[in-house]
């Protein structure tokens, strides 16, 4: 079938799961079976086939998981699209279809066979010590790592699963345009999708429970990105619960305050982790609230079965499965001794502006919090930057970060040097003694570290400098 893009759809699905693969026949015993080829899977496959194991990779369906296939990419590149090209629906989810098959040959199953991953495509259960089967065939396995991801969850809200919803997983399946659409969640999810569809000029509510958009950011986050969604036309309905859902489309949403009227509902309320029907129960794996229950260093209630990424973790992004499937990799392979509960691990929402964070929120207790305002930089002053701001935590009266939010048109950018001198020990001190380019938004960090330093003129230490000042002017 023809529709906007389908011929990069074909090749997509051509490299991340293939119609002729036949899965191959297994080795008598692999270093590592490792369970879901998302983010955290397909590192950990192929970090540790990169260092000589025997490795077996299992995947029920697409190679690459959410992030490449219903998640970070495709809606970043319908994102980005919206902001700069105008409203044309199909050649956005063209070009959406086209990012994505231009990645999927990172994931394929043909690069990690070229890597020496031996990948098996089917449905994965635990059978006994060691054992994992998939279809016919039982892979032995000396560790285990479970890395099978998460999915949207549905509320229970009445007719909502008659109404078909969408969710992150067949929003971008869509091929033609709704006129109006309904989202259920303003989280990171709701708030991008929100706007790319508002971009493309869609009559999009966006209704949340919260009395706010983001209610896991601070408020001033908060209001900026609110502001954004009602600029681009965005209606919200905040503090709103929803009641039901009417019809087979168009939709009827009955709320607390409203009823509206829309062609399709996307539902943005939450994830659940992928762990049923593993077998966990029989190999002695246990559950935390549905998450894969670890230690700090990723090994299950198994000690020969380790898990890592969304079903193990409540900080559900990709880059922190990244860095757990690192840990685990030496973890299942050698001694286990990394551990992955001291990272320091930042989100960001893309909405424009974007809004991103990392550990603490300002005004926790026992913090001192510096502002600087963009608008007030240079570099803001040219660009006309009235909105951005980044807030630095510090542990109260020291320079040791412990926290920020930064909302700019590249607050995910702009958050990087904070992570890397978090996770490096180095404190607002280090900041001051580095020169940055100028004029840059980056210079945000030496006024936060200049403001830091000038609370350690205490009124003692002027006095000593006023001293010595004074001694000096009589010197020749």
């Amino acid at each position: 079938m023809n529709y906007p893009g389908s011929k990069f759809d074909a090749s997509w699905r051509a490299a991340l799961r293939p119609d002729d693969y036949r899965n191959p026949s297994p080795k008598s015993r692999y270093h590592l079976v490792v369970i879901g080829a998302g983010p955290a899977g397909l590192i950990s496959a192929i970090g540790a086939a990169g260092l000589g194991a025997d490795v077996a990779l299992v995947e029920a369906n697409y190679m690459g998981g959410d992030c490449l296939n219903v998640g970070c990419v495709p809606s970043k590149a319908l994102l980005e699209y919206t902001s700069r090209d105008g409203r044309d629906f199909d050649k956005a989810f063209a070009w959406v279809r086209e990012v994505r098959a231009g990645i999927a040959p990172q994931d394929s199953v043909q690069r990690y066979r070229e890597q020496g991953v031996d990948v098996f495509l089917g449905r994965a259960e635990l059978t006994g010590r060691g054992r994992v089967r998939v279809g016919d065939v039982s892979l032995h396995g000396r560790r285990i790592a479970i890395c099978t991801g998460t999915r949207a969850a549905l509320p229970p809200i009445e007719g909502l699963t008659d109404a078909c919803p969408l969710t992150n997983e067949t929003v971008f399946d869509l091929r033609e345009r709704p006129a109006r659409l309904g989202i259920l969640g303003a989280g990171p999810i709701g708030c991008e999708l929100a706007q790319a569809f508002a971009g493309l000029g869609i009559e999009v509510h966006l209704f949340e429970l919260a009395a706010r958009v983001l209610p896991g950011e601070i408020e001033r986050a908060s209001a900026a990105v609110s502001a954004a969604l009602t600029e681009a036309g965005v209606h919200l309905h905040l503090g709103d619960m929803v009641r039901r859902v009417e019809g087979r489309g168009p939709h009827l949403i009955v709320s607390d305050g409203a009823e509206v009227n829309a062609d399709r509902v996307l539902v943005a309320t939450g994830r659940i982790p992928n762990t049923e029907n593993l077998g966990l129960e029989a190999a002695g794996v246990e559950l935390d609230d549905g998450l894969v229950r670890v230690d700090a260093h990723l090994r299950t209630t198994n000690r020969r079965i380790f898990a890592a990424g969304d079903c193990a973790s409540r900080e559900q992004f990709t880059h922190h499965a990244d860095a757990q499937a690192r840990a685990l990799v030496q973890n299942a392979l050698f001694y286990p001794s990394a551990r992955v509960d001291r990272l320091v691990v930042p989100h960001c929402t893309y909405t424009h502006p974007e809004v991103a964070s990392v550990g603490v929120a300002p005004g926790s207790p026992e913090t001192d919090t510096y502002r600087v305002e963009f608008g007030e930089l240079d570099r803001g002053r040219t660009q006309d930057d009235r909105v951005g701001f980044a807030e630095i935590v510090t542990s109260t009266g020291s320079d040791t970060i412990v926290g920020a939010t930064i909302v700019a048109a590249d607050a995910g950018e702009q958050i990087a040097s904070l992570c890397l001198l978090m996770s490096n020990g180095m404190g607002l001190g280090t900041a001051r003694a580095t020169v940055f380019a100028y004029p840059t938004r980056a210079e945000y960090l030496k006024r936060a570290a200049d403001a830091y330093n000038r609370t350690r003129l205490t009124p003692f230490a002027q006095r000593m400098f006023a001293a010595v000042l004074a001694f000096t002017r009589r010197l020749p």
